[in-house]
């Protein structure tokens, strides 16, 4: 019984994490499409990289949180965060800017939300 007990305590600070994750990269996906490129790493803009080391190294802190309470409870690795450092890093002249692809993030999750709520019936 203490082992379920142990497993549900890391599975529920383990949701406490991944919202803090979700709401912690909203928050950046905001600011980067507001015009404050450095995110994703794209530019050789030195000041914008270093303007949002903080933040990418808060959001790799949760995530690797994330993966090693799912590890432990023997679950695949948190996904959204491996797409966010998969989508970091020099990108070619053809790739969309920082900002445009912030938003194409923030409306990506916004629909992942809507599905994930139920729908309400119209009376």
């Amino acid at each position: 019984m203490a082992k379920a007990d142990r497993l549900a305590r890391l599975d529920a600070r383990r949701l406490e994490l991944e919202e803090e994750y979700g709401a912690a990269l909203r928050e950046a996906l905001r600011i980067t499409a507001s015009g404050k490129p450095g995110l994703f790493g794209h530019g050789g803009d030195r000041a914008s990289r270093e303007r949002a080391a903080p933040i990418v190294e808060n959001l790799t802190e949760i995530g690797e949180a994330i993966d090693r309470a799912r590890e432990q409870l023997g679950m695949p690795l948190f996904d959204l965060h491996k797409q966010f450092l998969a989508s970091r890093g020099p990108v070619g002249p053809q790739a969309v800017g920082e900002t445009k692809q912030a938003q194409a993030w923030l409306n990506r999750l916004a629909g992942a939300v809507d599905q994930a709520q139920p729908a309400m019936d119209a009376d």
